[in-house]
């Protein structure tokens, strides 16, 4: 990826969201990335309503719209919006023939193909976290399930109690780097919870756990355990923020990419 040299525009497709409005923020904080649209919902109460109460001067003559007009600037379409309003986004990103990146979660098989074919035509990026902890945390479980493939791996995660999917997309994705460095399809070792007899714990099996409280922005831990000894990576995120500013990273760097699928492992880099 090459390094961009100009302002870059943004189209926000969520923007009422938490983590919308994270992005918002974050953004109006940067020189070299500017919100050209702020999207939501047809018929949500903020449509028109402008920008300002939430990012001050900086939110210019910003409003919270429906629809993108035409004539609005975009590099990079970012999406944090629900599987139901996902399509209409990577059908506009297409549309527009720009970068999309989303961290919508929760969505359904077939549409994770949609942005696999999207991306022969644009930059294509999703995660179900934006963190660059994680990112790296995910390169270490991938290398430790490779270098240790005989031993136990669990995932634990604890997220808020309004979370509505479990287990969280970071926990999947982290038991998905697991497999793949063990070189195995996660579906076919997954075991979601345990509870009554199940009896011995079968090899090369990759648990998950999902815990609810509070208002926990989110933690996860991928355990490694052995008969000997036990490593556990952790990660805990203190807000929403840091989300918002590796996306803004990620639209950063795809907004001069070639069309592909892209990770944040790739905004990562070596």
């Amino acid at each position: 990826m090459r390094e961009h040299e100009r302002r870059i525009h943004i189209a926000l497709h969520g923007a009422a969201g938490r983590m919308g409005q994270a992005l918002l923020r974050a953004a109006a904080a940067r020189s070299d990335l500017a919100v050209s649209a702020a999207l939501v919902r047809p018929g949500s109460p903020l449509i028109d309503a402008p920008l300002r109460q939430l990012l001050g001067a900086q939110a210019g003559d910003l409003e919270f719209r429906a629809a993108l007009d035409p004539d609005t600037p975009v590099d990079v379409l970012i999406d944090f919006s629900g599987p139901q309003a996902f399509e209409g986004a990577l059908a506009l990103a297409l549309e527009r023939r720009v970068a999309f990146i989303s961290g919508t979660t929760g969505l359904a098989a077939a549409q994770l193909a949609e942005l696999r074919r999207a991306a022969q035509a644009i930059p294509v990026l999703w995660a179900s976290n934006f963190s660059l902890g994680v990112a790296l945390m995910q390169r270490f479980a991938r290398m430790a399930a490779r270098v240790l493939p005989d031993w136990d791996c669990e995932i634990v995660e604890m997220h808020h109690r309004r979370k509505l999917d479990a287990p969280s997309g970071t926990a999947l994705s982290l038991g998905e780097a697991v497999a793949q460095g063990r070189g195995i399809a996660l579906d076919t070792v997954a075991a979601h919870g345990r509870r009554g007899q199940i009896g011995e714990r079968p090899a090369g099996q990759i648990g998950f756990h999902a815990l609810r409280g509070g208002d926990v922005v989110g933690e996860h831990t991928v355990i490694f355990a052995s008969d000997d000894e036990r490593i556990e990576f952790t990660h805990r995120a203190a807000n929403r923020d840091l989300f918002a500013r590796g996306a803004l990273l990620a639209a950063q760097r795809l907004a001069v990419a070639d069309p592909g699928f892209y990770a944040m492992d790739d905004v990562l880099g070596d």
